[in-house]
């Protein structure tokens, strides 16, 4: 099974999934699968083998039938596995990590769709195929109307006849009216129940394409997103778009067929009206099929990349939005202009309910139009703001306590595009995540905690932009760890005795229980508006204080272990109560944002050093120049733990002489 899996991804990566030309390699990696399965199906001997072989044939099977006309697709899920792979075990943080089980059911589910586009291609097929034949019907069948009509006309002229050579000619052709009649009359009902097969199997097809965009849109493509705004907080990236592009387009062209098949369908029976229930049905067929596309084409305009969720005024900034289905609908034939707004949350509610926004906006862009572009490399059809910058903001009334820094904004992205020869024009708009918008560097700490806090606790299909005021703590030790580990670009994220230390600095408790937090609440306020117990800071602030000092200055010591950090200075004593003279350990300072403190056996706690300190003298040199401190907690040397990081001599030297 190894040897089959790696002759997969050896044989995909010579494959351009975007070159049409390049499906006979993938059909030869497809046969090349199948044969590796069933060779090893056949040299299975014994009860568990044969039960092994029997599965190894299905999965042949399943394989040939499900890839069989279409191997490209083999390869693009292949590739998208290996990705997600390789994201869910950089995710992974032990063994237990149910990861396989993970690949397993993502899998499977990759297979359900691609299951279900070839059942979609075959009834679309089907309803082609019975198109044709009542057109080829209904053609013959106006043929022989127009016999019956000339049939009428010559016993019309019969009457300037004389008597004996009517009543010659006239039994004739009253026998042919009759039979071509009674032929018309049956064939007419022959082509009624044709169109209503015709239309019950639309109507399976347009079942099929709703729950299969359902799935693509409702699921995949809002966990894309979802994925995209943890990301903001320094969860995995997102993944890329193409499989989900290849979707949408396999959606937009099965529909677009479907549609045209229906469009015909009623210009047959425009061509040949025959009374019942089909006009009525075309109709809807018609509406519901457009509907669909609709959905498909606003749902499909995306920010493929955000702009900034902490937006500086007069500074530049970039975005890249991108419609999915564009390439396949032919939508850069005439290429379409993007504009993006700022708009406020109050405007950007009653976007969403339809209310009249018209040129309303909280402020001015610069550089906000673009030409959406179509990349033949890629098929992708984007428009990559470079240079924008926002040049004034217009702010709300704020209500009690909220600061600038809480208030939330959006970029509003809009467009029109056209499709099918301006057949159906749509108006498109998608908003940005929020954005907070400050004036000064001083503001950048209190705005990335809105920002984080709504990443974080943001329900799908959200009034913009509620958020819940308070949520579980292991909730928000979830959010404060990724957001951690992503600003100290470090492996080694918060310990549970971290998390401990954490809790009982925001609920102010003395309890060392993890169990004792696990149903305890933190609200909004709590977070960041009120002050921490004898403090002028919250409790994001220090924490932000600590990620900054150890993203800046401290991260080769944290990843080394060095830093224990989220200690107190009561547990810091009775640590090192027990511990030889001249050991210490390093603390995160209390009373001080962005402060580390050494804890010393007999003095206790130095003075804490901050960036200002550090951006002078490392902290390795400090602890170098501290003669008295012998050991790091518990018992490590401190030049075997910190002496690769000492300045050499002619370094520190040269440092003097220049200053």
């Amino acid at each position: 099974l190894c040897r089959i899996w790696r002759i997969s991804v050896r044989g995909m990566d010579t494959i351009d999934l975007e070159n049409p030309q390049e499906e006979f390699k993938a059909k030869r990696l497809l046969d090349s699968l199948i044969q590796e399965l069933q060779n090893k199906a056949e040299h299975q001997v014994g009860e568990d083998g044969f039960l092994l072989k029997i599965k190894l044939g299905h999965y042949a099977g399943q394989l040939k039938s499900t890839y069989d006309r279409c191997p490209l697709e083999l390869v693009r899920c292949i590739k998208h596995i290996l990705y997600t792979e390789q994201r869910l075990v950089r995710e992974a943080t032990n063994s237990s990590s149910p990861v396989g089980g993970m690949l397993d059911s993502m899998s499977q589910k990759y297979q359900q769709i691609n299951q279900a586009f070839e059942e979609l291609r075959l009834l679309t097929q089907d309803t082609e195929n019975d198109l044709r034949k009542l057109q080829h019907n209904q053609e013959y069948f106006i043929i022989q109307y127009q016999e019956s009509l000339r049939i009428q006309a010559q016993l019309t002229s019969l009457a300037t006849l004389p008597p004996a050579d009517r009543q010659l000619r006239e039994p004739t052709l009253l026998s042919k009216r009759a039979t071509v009649e009674t032929w018309l009359t049956r064939e007419a009902n022959t082509l009624q129940k044709y169109r209503l097969d015709l239309a019950e199997k639309h109507q399976k097809s347009l079942q099929l394409m709703r729950k299969q965009q359902t799935i693509i849109l409702d699921d995949e493509l809002i966990q894309w997103k979802r994925r995209q705004q943890l990301a903001g907080n320094g969860g995995p990236p997102e993944g890329g778009l193409d499989i989900l592009q290849s979707w949408c387009e396999k959606l937009a062209e099965t529909i677009w067929q479907n549609r045209q098949q229906i469009r015909r369908a009623e210009h047959l029976r425009q061509q040949l009206p025959i009374p019942g229930p089909i006009e009525e049905l075309l109709n809807d067929l018609n509406s519901t099929v457009t509907d669909i596309i609709s959905a498909l084409v606003t749902s499909t305009f995306i920010i493929e990349k955000q702009p900034p969720q902490v937006l500086k005024t007069q500074t530049k900034f970039a975005a890249t939005v991108r419609l999915l289905v564009g390439g396949k609908l032919n939508v850069h034939m005439n290429p379409p202009q993007v504009k993006a707004t700022i708009i406020s949350e109050q405007q950007a509610k009653a976007l969403l309910k339809n209310e009249n926004t018209r040129n309303d906006s909280s402020g001015e862009i610069l550089n906000n139009n673009c030409v959406m572009e179509y990349h033949q490399t890629t098929g992708t059809l984007s428009a990559h703001f470079r240079n924008m910058s926002l040049k004034r903001i217009k702010r709300s009334d704020r209500r009690g306590a909220e600061s600038v820094t809480e208030e939330k904004f959006t970029i509003l992205f809009e467009s029109q595009f056209s499709v099918g020869g301006n057949e159906l024009v749509f108006q498109v708009k998608t908003l940005s995540l929020p954005v907070v918008v400050i004036v000064h560097g001083s503001q950048d700490n209190n705005a990335t905690a809105t920002v984080l806090w709504d990443n974080a606790f943001a329900e799908p299909g959200r009034v913009p932009f509620l958020v819940p005021d308070k949520v579980l703590w292991p909730q928000l030790c979830e959010a404060l760890n990724m957001k951690y580990k992503a600003e100290v670009q470090s492996n080694r994220g918060l310990s549970e005795e971290n998390l401990v230390f954490l809790a009982q600095k925001a609920f102010s408790s003395s309890s060392i229980n993890p169990d004792d937090y696990r149903n305890m609440t933190m609200t909004w306020s709590q977070f960041n508006r009120e002050s921490l117990p004898g403090r002028n800071f919250t409790f994001w602030q220090w924490f932000d204080g600590v990620m900054e000092l150890t993203k800046k200055h401290l991260k080769p010591h944290w990843n080394d272990g060095a830093i224990l950090g989220f200690v107190n200075k009561q547990q810091a004593q009775d640590m090192l109560m027990s511990k030889p003279n001249g050991t210490f350990l390093l603390r995160f300072s209390d009373s001080e944002i962005g402060g580390i403190t050494i804890a010393w056996r007999m003095v206790w706690n130095l003075m804490p050093y901050t960036t200002k300190d550090f951006s002078i003298r490392s902290l390795a040199d400090r602890i170098s120049d501290l003669n008295h401190l012998l050991f790091l907690y518990p018992d490590r040397p401190k030049d075997e733990v910190f002496s690769k990081y000492y300045t050499p001599l002619l370094c520190m030297f040269l440092t003097f002489v220049f200053q």
